[in-house]
């Protein structure tokens, strides 16, 4: 699995979202700069982001997510 695969997944099915992906095999760590989802709780933020990893989790894909969510404004702060 490649970082690449799991940005650009998330991104078509999460519209409007910019997913940045760090890792390799199966281990990443997710960036996920979205206003949607950043407005939610930390719990259904989550659950978006697993209900769609869930089937690579599932056959041994992916092993390992970590996940940090940002506002369009938090992210740009960060510069």
């Amino acid at each position: 699995m490649q970082a690449l695969e799991v940005k650009n997944f998330l991104e078509e099915k999460i519209p409007g979202a910019q997913v940045e992906v760090e890792g390799e095999g199966c281990n990443f760590q997710l960036n996920v700069i979205s206003d949607e989802l950043a407005a939610l709780s930390a719990v259904k933020r989550q659950q978006q982001i697993y209900a769609h990893l869930n089937p690579w989790i599932a056959d041994g894909s992916i092993h390992a997510v970590t996940m940090k969510f940002f506002s369009r404004d938090d992210w740009a702060a960060r510069g």
